[in-house]
């Protein structure tokens, strides 16, 4: 039984929650016991997790549950440890994560209010707590199993003040069997902020990352003395984005604000372990233009890849101060192997493939990836132009994120955020032939007040020489495995443009790697064809992580997609990461 009154109560006994977060969608399965392993020999007694929408309901009712996306065997694992749990529940959860876990789906409703009292929004949350919440339910302390505390949306005082919209949160759950104490987080510093995230009900919990005094004081103010109080994420690091330095916070410097929080409450490690944003689920903070890198690292006290740092070592003994634990044997054996250089066989441009692998759709104007179906990858708009019509200048009108615009093939210009609705004149012009816009979605937005403007692809048109040009063929370029699997390399290569690179290695003895894209522009790499996510030379993630589980013994199949033009015949393989 866990109760929350003047202090948190386990089976009737004074509790100090000393959580951390692990993603499970962030870590493959075969790694979650070493992971939770782990927590438990820093010390930790709880484990907190997300739960991302879009992850589990990829497209409107198509559920995914095994593998990754099995996280009721990541809850019982923790189970099995003696690790209770916090479980934050979608529907939307920021993270960092592709949306904020919110599905792109919802976009295909032109109408679509987001964590807000929309009815038809509404609809799909409460289909989809019916599939979830009983899930999660059966695994609550008061049927004998980990979950103490399951949160209520995320973060919403930053968002918006729908308390109804909390309402109807808390009492779904309720409805489909969430017995457990409910909880919110906020940030203390926003006054209206934190009192708009608040629900009656549910216990508010702070985010931040130092001043713990300072901060529990601002809460107190809006929750009285007579409550517990507990930050849901202490931020002992930070996220990277594209183009940005390598965040980091000293280990003492951590250590010294988790001694100063344990002192006065109970804490959740944001992160613990960050992990790895494959495929394309990096998120996009509102006002960056370049989005989150593949790693989610974090600077957590365990590496992207469950190393033991010294922020663990440090924070391990502020813990040892607060309560008595016992270190277990860890199971699960983990290497890392620097393979070495792997050689390129094969190439293939994308306009050489396209008909291919994708299927066309034709429509007079422009469709977003939501509108036919798409939600992550790339998209190509085609435009056949008049034999008699020179292009003197192209403008788009309400594009995102990222477009590379060629005529008949050769590359005239990058349109990229803020200049993406600007004029290009091309130096050289020609008439007729065809205009191909590839289009990337970097990533739609996981925080602010901008989400329902993250539809991807060209929304508005295209205008040639001043007016709008309509006959549209295309191309959806989601990049999964069947498309993948019809890529042919034999079908031509033109350098400079677009392409496919593949590379085969051979492996014996199945190690955790680094894959060095050195010597490619920007892009997304493939192993054995799972997406192992986005690679830009301009850094400050120099490596992809590859998790020994998506090697095999003989041969291995890495492919590269760069949209740059630019090309290396090898790679490396490293058994070390590479941030900053």
């Amino acid at each position: 039984m866990f109760e929350i009154k003047e202090k948190f109560y386990l089976n009737g006994e004074p509790f100090q929650i000393i959580s951390g977060a692990i993603h499970y969608f962030r870590t493959v399965p075969e790694y979650w016991r070493d992971r939770l392993e782990k927590l438990v020999n820093i010390g930790c007694n709880t484990v907190e997790t997300y739960i991302p929408w879009n992850f589990h309901e990829p497209n409107e009712g198509e559920f995914l549950w095994d593998g990754m996306h099995d996280v009721c065997r990541f809850i019982e694992t923790a189970n099995e440890l003696g690790l209770y749990m916090i479980v934050r529940p979608s529907p939307y959860i920021c993270a960092e994560w592709e949306f904020g876990g919110l599905p792109a789906w919802l976009l295909k409703d032109r109408n679509m209010r987001l964590r807000c009292s929309y009815k038809p929004y509404l609809e799909a949350v409460r289909r989809y707590y019916e599939v979830l919440i009983p899930k999660i339910a059966a695994y609550q302390i008061d049927r004998g199993r980990n979950i103490i505390l399951v949160q209520i949306e995320n973060e919403y005082g930053y968002y918006g003040n729908d308390a109804a919209y909390l309402e109807f949160l808390r009492d779904t759950m309720r409805e489909f069997g969430i017995t457990v104490p409910f909880v919110t987080s906020d940030g203390p510093w926003s006054k209206p902020g934190f009192k708009s995230g608040m629900v009656e009900g549910a216990l508010p919990t702070g985010n931040f990352g130092s001043a713990a005094e300072w901060q529990f004081g601002q809460m107190k103010k809006f929750m009285g003395d007579d409550k517990p109080m507990m930050c849901m994420e202490f931020w002992n690091g930070w996220f990277d984005a594209w183009g940005e330095e390598h965040h980091t916070t000293e280990p003492e410097k951590a250590a010294a604000e988790l001694d100063e929080l344990l002192k006065m409450g109970s804490i959740n490690f944001y992160m613990f372990e960050g992990g790895t944003n494959f495929g394309f689920m990096s998120g996009r903070n509102s006002g960056n233009k370049t989005a989150d890198v593949t790693s989610y690292d974090y600077d957590a006290p365990l590496t992207e890849d469950g190393r033991i740092t010294e922020k663990y070592r440090l924070c391990k003994e502020i813990i040892s101060k607060y309560r008595d634990f016992e270190e277990i044997s860890l199971t699960t054996e983990i290497r890392r192997k620097a393979y070495g250089e792997i050689f390129c066989v094969g190439k293939a441009d994308l306009f050489s493939v396209l008909e291919r692998i994708s299927e066309s759709a034709l429509s007079a104007y422009p469709l977003t990836m939501e509108d036919i179906g798409q939600n992550y990858g790339y998209i190509l708009y085609r435009l056949k132009i008049k034999d008699t019509e020179l292009v003197n200048e192209i403008r788009l009108e309400n594009a995102a994120d990222r477009i590379q615009c060629y005529h008949n093939g050769e590359y005239l210009y990058t349109a990229y955020a803020e200049n993406i609705h600007e004029k290009f004149e091309p130096q050289k012009k020609q008439s007729g032939g065809v205009i191909d816009l590839l289009c990337e979605n970097i990533g739609r937005e996981n925080f602010g007040t901008g989400l329902e403007n993250q539809r991807k692809g060209i929304m508005g048109s295209v205008k040639i020489n001043d007016h709008r040009y309509f006959g549209y063929e295309i191309f959806p370029l989601p990049l999964d495995e069947n498309q993948l699997d019809r890529i042919d390399f034999s079908s031509g290569y033109q350098a400079n443009v677009p392409a496919f690179y593949k590379f085969e290695f051979d492996v014996q003895e199945l190690c955790d790697t680094f894959l060095d894209t050195d010597g490619f522009g920007k892009g997304c790499a493939f192993i054995n064809g799972f997406n192992l996510g986005r690679f830009w030379e301009i850094g400050p993630q120099k490596r992809l992580y590859i998790p020994a589980p998506h090697l095999k013994k003989g041969k291995n199949t890495l492919i590269l997609f760069e949209t740059e033009g630019k090309a290396a015949e090898r790679i490396n393989l490293y058994d070390e990461a590479f941030l900053g």
